[in-house]
Formats: C-alpha cells, sequence, structure tokens
C-alpha cells in the first residue's frame, strides 16, 4: 500500500483525484494541518482496528494491564471536543 502526504489546501483541490488513488490504486493518504496530521484516507477494505496494541501478539499477554489503559485513553480521547469546534456552539 503506498503512502502519500498532502496539507490541507492541496488536498481541498485534489480531493476527487486523491479519492480516485485511494479507491482504485489502494494507497493510504495523510492530510496534514500545519505539519502534523489531521487525517488519513484509507481504502474501504482496509481492516479497523488492525492497528491497535492488542492485536499484536507475543510481547504482551492480553490481560496485561497496558491495554486497560490504552483503552482509557482512547475513550477519553472520543470524548474530547477540539477548541475549534468548541468555539463554534458558543
Amino acid at each position: 500500500m503506498n503512502n502519500s502526504g498532502y496539507n490541507v489546501a492541496e488536498a481541498k483541490k485534489r480531493f476527487s483525484e486523491l479519492l480516485s488513488s485511494v479507491a482504485y490504486q489502494n494507497e493510504r493518504i495523510t492530510i496534514a494541518k500545519r505539519g502534523k496530521p489531521l487525517a488519513i484516507l484509507v481504502p474501504p477494505h482496509t481492516e479497523h482496528g488492525a492497528d491497535h496494541p492488542s492485536k499484536v501478539e507475543g510481547w504482551l499477554e492480553n490481560s496485561d494491564p497496558f491495554f486497560k489503559i490504552v483503552n482509557q485513553i482512547l475513550k477519553k480521547r472520543q470524548k474530547h471536543i477540539p477548541r475549534i469546534l468548541k468555539s463554534r456552539k458558543g
């Protein structure tokens, strides 16, 4: 799978082309804002959750407290509202 990156402005200009690359050429495209990754476009057949640490076998037991802590962090991140969205509400 090819991996390429674009800034937000360039991604907006080439959005249709980027979607085609993802869908038909199996590319993975990172969109960044001010040099920091903001989003990743991936083909729909890519397995979700495959990157979770619990999927890696052999280095930790599934019952290790590490996974409980990671899951707590992920739950808090899902509840997090970015400042830009908070300012639009009020």
